[in-house]
């Protein structure tokens, strides 16, 4: 089963590519996504990653959380589902 992964704090010129060949690195990605304001489509600094097993999504986190990216210290742990609005 796939296991999807935050990424907080990504230099904002960060690319979908650029995510999935960074984490590629540390196993199968099924999917890499940058969130963009609706309004200007420029990039809000975080992302997700859908990584293919368990195993690959912890040994990503384990190499990435902490790292320099971009030349920002980018933070990678398992992403939690949304919080309900009010």
């Amino acid at each position: 089963m796939s296991k999807k992964l935050y990424v907080g704090n990504l230099p904002y010129q960060t690319t979908e590519d650029d995510l999935s060949q960074s984490f590629g690195a540390h196993g199968q990605v099924t999917s890499a996504s940058i969130i963009t304001d609706k309004f200007s489509g420029r990039s809000k600094g975080f992302g997700f990653v859908e990584m293919s097993s368990d195993e690959d999504a912890q040994k990503a986190i384990d190499a990435l959380n902490g790292t320099d990216f971009g030349g920002r210290n980018i933070v990678v742990n398992e992403a939690r589902p949304p919080r309900e609005r009010e």
